[in-house]
């Protein structure tokens, strides 16, 4: 009987002295999160409409069930998981991975946020969040464009891996797996055919020189 109280406390002791650590990278998560998409879609989208007269936002493309459509769906569900992802952690959802897991994510999440910014900042008055297909708008191909053709959504890429990777748990999985998805279904369905087709040649001999996502990997793969 004395040998089962005592293990009692002692359990107690060591499980409350590991959810601190746990919580204050949930926070830190979830604040990256919050703040990386307040940044990245609000405050861009105000200085967009104040130097161009628009915000740059064309909703989701495409009819509900086509892949156009899923694609805004599942960035949706992506941004939404990510927020839900360090509150699940807060909650008590089991996350894995130790503190080097965590710092590296850290690391790749506020590398990837900067280089968000600096290749949205690259596209200038082209920037837009979705297509509308009657638009026409430059083709951008200098600054982080130069090396690959879809930069910000590889930096995006990145920051969502890394902020995975600080609150690593099931939820947070699910959200990266949809913002992947998500971000071939944009390119691959959506924004490439609508390039090619708004600047043609143009666009295939930008294409023939420079990587889908990382440099000289799907060149020509428009």
């Amino acid at each position: 009987m004395s040998c089962t109280l005592l293990r009692v406390p002692i359990t107690a002791i060591q499980d409350h002295g590991e959810s601190p650590t746990v919580n204050h990278w949930a926070w830190g998560a979830l604040a990256l999160h919050l703040g990386w998409a307040a940044f990245a879609f609000g405050v861009k989208a105000a200085l967009q409409r104040r130097r161009t007269g628009d915000a740059g936002f064309r909703g989701i493309s495409g009819r509900a069930g086509e892949a156009s459509w899923w694609a805004g769906v599942l960035f949706a569900a992506a941004l939404a998981g990510g927020a839900l992802a360090p509150l699940a952690a807060l909650a008590g959802l089991p996350t894995a991975g130790g503190p080097a897991v965590r710092w590296a994510g850290l690391a790749a999440a506020l590398a990837g946020m900067a280089a968000t910014a600096a290749a949205q900042a690259n596209m200038g008055a082209s920037w837009r969040v979705g297509v509308d297909a009657a638009e026409r708008t430059a083709l951008v191909t200098g600054g982080l464009f130069a090396h690959v053709r879809n930069p910000v959504f590889t930096a995006m890429s990145a920051a969502a891996a890394g902020l995975a990777l600080m609150v690593p748990n099931a939820v947070s999985a699910l959200a990266l797996a949809a913002f992947a998805a998500a971000v071939q279904l944009q390119v691959r369905v959506v924004e490439e055919p609508h390039l090619r087709a708004v600047h043609g040649a143009a666009y295939t001999a930008y294409a023939a020189r420079t990587g889908r996502f990382l440099p000289g990997i799907g060149r020509g793969a428009a």
